[in-house]
């Protein structure tokens, strides 16, 4: 059986902000320095192969974790936002409400100008969750929000229309489970904060 934790790095500035990241390289905020500490992962983790987003709030996060054997995987970058990143969803939608709200009904298809869609996003991590679930053992892979909801679509046949049958909010990790042949196994969340399981 192979086993795979996403974790979401931790908070950003732009993230108390409720800005729109993607691709902008945001350094840690000190309250996600500081809530780093207060997490709890999966016991099995601890001696798991790592990955790490190339950005810096993730490789911030790998390192508060004590993870400095994270191995950067390009794959597991977060999407890009296009000319919506440095935005509020609140400003664009007051800004041009029917538009916005169109956009957000498409789903995996969701395109801003100059950006990713999600549909996109799974079909870049797809070979990288091939890999894992084809390898055995264990793995923690430190990444972003956008790229933990591609994984969940993929994984649970989601569409991103409507909210995802399991809240991918707050600080969390998806944990998959593979069969020794690939085949998902299992697909559930791990509240880091005072996480069980």
């Amino acid at each position: 059986m192979t086993r795979l934790c996403l974790l979401r790095h931790a908070t950003t500035a732009w993230n108390l902000e409720r800005r729109l990241q993607g691709r902008t390289d945001t350094p840690l905020a000190p309250e996600g320095r500081a809530e780093v500490t207060t997490w709890r992962l999966p016991p099995w983790t601890a001696g798991a192969r790592a990955w790490t987003s190339p950005l810096l709030r993730a490789r911030e996060t790998a390192a508060l974790l004590g993870r400095h054997d994270a191995e950067v995987a390009p794959e597991l970058v977060e999407m890009s936002w296009g000319i919506w990143e440095g935005r509020t969803l609140a400003e664009l939608r007051a800004a041009d409400a029917e538009r916005i709200a169109a956009l957000e009904a498409s789903g995996l298809d969701l395109m801003v100008p100059g950006g990713e869609s999600p549909r996109a996003v799974a079909e870049r991590i797809a070979p990288f969750l091939a890999r894992i679930a084809g390898s055995g053992g264990a793995h923690l892979a430190i990444t972003h929000k956008g790229v933990i909801r591609a994984a969940y679509a993929l994984a649970s046949g989601w569409d991103m229309r409507g909210k995802p049958p399991l809240p991918l909010k707050g600080p969390m990790a998806l944990l998959l489970e593979f069969e020794p042949d690939g085949r998902m196994r299992s697909v559930r969340l791990w509240p880091v904060v005072g996480g069980s399981g």
